[in-house]
């Protein structure tokens, strides 16, 4: 797992909780997770798309405008 558990706690207080167990941050690290690979193979198929090997910030936008 790339994201630790503080991180992920805070965000989750951050969206109102008071308490927050490990099982919960866990669980939503490796959502997040997978989520971002998802997001970043679709921003690597922009770059390709446009002959480039490097993935762009507008990439990654346009990565997760679709996938909204």
């Amino acid at each position: 797992m790339v994201l630790s558990s503080p991180p992920v706690e805070r965000l989750i207080r951050r969206g109102g909780a008071e308490r927050v167990s490990k099982a919960a941050a866990k669980e939503l690290a490796k959502f997040l997770e997978e989520y971002a690979v998802d997001i970043s193979k679709r921003a690597l198929e922009f770059a390709y798309t446009e002959n480039r090997k490097t993935v762009r910030e507008e990439d990654i936008r346009k990565a997760i405008k679709e996938n909204i």
